[in-house]
């Protein structure tokens, strides 16, 4: 039996044919915008807890000259001054490390989806950045926040989460399932850029009653005070 296509024909030395900068031209020559630098520190938001809670409260507003063809770019004060991408989203939990919501740095996720085998060869783990994890992990202790650092795993079929898969993963001492991290930690790797995932952990998957309790503002507030720690931290 053969390889799959997914770890076949992969150069990981050859270029992109297709480059985002390639994207970015024709959008904004479609929408007629002018070329303008976006903000230091971008926080991806997944579930977009942090962004309506900004917009219910005034707090942000839209960049306009932002020209993605199918996301919107919000901005918001935050002091910072540094290049950095944070990647925010809510997790099942497989250990348990305490009562949820809670938050996790991920300092390795197991690959079991696609994208990080583009950009990386094939291995277990996505490797976090560990000047990063441990600056962040003392920027939170500071402020009294807790937050751990700790293994994720990184599925792209979050409703195949099986009970022999979830028994693996909890041999393994990983602490929450999410749908990013491996992917966005192999293009950091790759591309030499500064990426950070953290997993608010907030439920058990639904296994129990009343699952899914993010806590104030869908968890916008406890998620934006790590966010101003970790950032200012960073800067």
């Amino acid at each position: 039996m053969g390889s799959p296509p997914l770890l076949s024909n992969k150069d990981l030395t050859e270029p992109s044919l297709f480059q985002p900068a390639a994207l970015l031209r024709e959008a904004r020559r479609q929408k007629r915008l002018a070329p303008a630098e976006v903000p230091a520190a971008c926080i991806l938001d997944p579930d977009g807890d942090v962004v309506r809670r900004l917009r219910q409260t005034g707090a942000a507003r839209r960049f306009e000259p932002w020209p993605c063809y199918h996301t919107e770019l919000d901005v918001f004060p935050l002091a910072s001054g540094c290049r950095l991408l944070i990647n925010l989203t809510s997790a099942g939990q497989i250990v348990a490390a305490g009562a949820p919501p809670y938050f996790v740095v991920i300092d390795r996720a197991l690959r079991d989806e696609g994208t990080s085998y583009h950009y990386a060869p094939p291995a277990d783990f996505a490797e976090a950045d560990p000047a990063l994890v441990r600056q962040a992990l003392d920027a939170l202790a500071k402020r009294g926040l807790p937050a751990r650092a700790g293994a994720s795993w990184t599925t792209d079929a979050p409703f195949r989460e099986t009970a022999g898969a979830i028994e693996a993963a909890r041999a393994r001492g990983i602490l929450a399932v999410e749908m990013e991290a491996a992917a966005l930690y192999a293009f950091a790797r790759a591309r030499a850029a500064r990426v950070l995932c953290i997993a608010h952990v907030t439920n058990t998957m639904g296994r129990t009653e009343g699952d899914f309790e993010k806590g104030e503002a869908d968890g916008a507030a406890d998620a934006l005070a790590v966010l101003e720690a970790v950032i200012g931290a960073l800067g």
